[in-house]
This record gives structure tokens, C-alpha cells and sequence, in this order.
């Protein structure tokens, strides 16, 4: 009889074999935006969305320890979270670009606290910035919903490398 470990044992694989075991698994597409104290709007394109808690309504995403834009969304008490309509891979694609204006010519209303809700997406979630917990290669952000709307419709997936309307079209 094996006696389990209480600790991590070493993977038996690389980061190329995990990367692509983990492109199975289809995921909704989010832009996260918030806005900078000179009221500059910033926003990336976030694929680790997911929810936490109904009571109190919780949810969370994570950003890479090497992005530029992690002191902005760490020190910020708001974020929006923008679930992309199966229409929109291109906003997918512009807020994924680096070093341009990620919102030049993208449509949007502004959330209570004065946050970018992007026009046309199937939900959004205005998130106090509860909680940030540094893990592996990325930082886990867990937000207090304090706003929400949906607008029911085929929703933006990631599977496989792909950008895709989700039921697989």
C-alpha cells in the first residue's frame, strides 16, 4: 500500500503539457476594466472568471504576476468584470493587445463608480476589491459584487486555443 504524501509531488510533465491539458476545459471570455486616478480607463481580456459565493455574492478572476497593468487592478477598490457576447471576440482581441489604446472606439456606459461597462456583453459585475491572494505565477482577485446585469445571449468560450461562440458555432 502507497502512503499518500502530505505534501505537492513533483508534476511529471512540462508547462507546454499543462497548458494544453488545460485548453480543454471551455471557459467564458471577461474584459476586466477599472479606471486610474487621472481617469485613464484600463482593461484586459481575462479568461479566469468564475463564481465563489451567492451570500455574499462573490467572484474571482487572477492576472499574471508579469502584467503590467497588476499594481493598477491590486490597488484599485472597483473593477468591472464584462462577460463577452459570442459577438464580440474582437474586444477579446483589442483588450489583449499590448501597448495600445485598449478602448479606442469601443462602445460604454459608465457603472455608478464611474467604471467602464462595456456595451453588448451577456453580463457585468461592478466588484469591490475584497481580496487579493498571490498564488503560483498569478495573483487571485476575489470581488464583492455590488452591481450586476445580464443580457441573455450565446456568450464568448476559450477552448482549445479558440476563441468561440459558445454551443460550439
Amino acid at each position: 500500500m502507497q502512503t499518500i504524501s502530505s505534501g505537492a509531488l513533483e508534476p511529471e510533465f512540462d508547462t507546454a503539457h499543462f497548458r494544453n491539458a488545460l485548453a480543454q476545459f471551455a471557459t467564458g471570455v471577461t474584459v476586466i476594466t477599472t479606471r486610474l486616478e487621472n481617469g485613464t480607463f484600463v482593461g484586459l481580456t481575462a479568461s479566469s472568471f468564475n463564481s465563489v459565493s451567492l451570500s455574499p455574492p462573490l467572484v474571482l478572476w487572477s492576472l499574471s504576476n508579469e502584467a503590467s497593468t497588476l499594481p493598477v487592478f491590486t490597488d484599485n477598490s472597483h473593477y468591472v468584470i464584462n462577460v463577452l457576447s459570442a459577438r464580440q471576440a474582437h474586444l477579446a482581441e483589442q483588450f489583449a493587445r499590448r501597448g495600445a489604446n485598449r478602448f479606442d472606439g469601443v462602445a460604454y456606459t459608465l457603472s455608478r463608480t464611474g467604471l467602464p461597462v462595456l456595451d453588448g456583453v451577456s453580463a457585468w459585475f461592478e466588484c469591490h476589491n475584497r481580496s487579493r491572494y498571490p498564488e503560483g505565477d498569478h495573483v487571485i482577485f476575489v470581488g464583492e459584487v455590488e452591481q450586476c446585469a445580464f443580457n441573455p445571449q450565446p456568450g464568448l468560450i476559450f477552448h482549445g486555443g479558440r476563441l468561440m461562440e459558445s454551443g460550439g458555432r
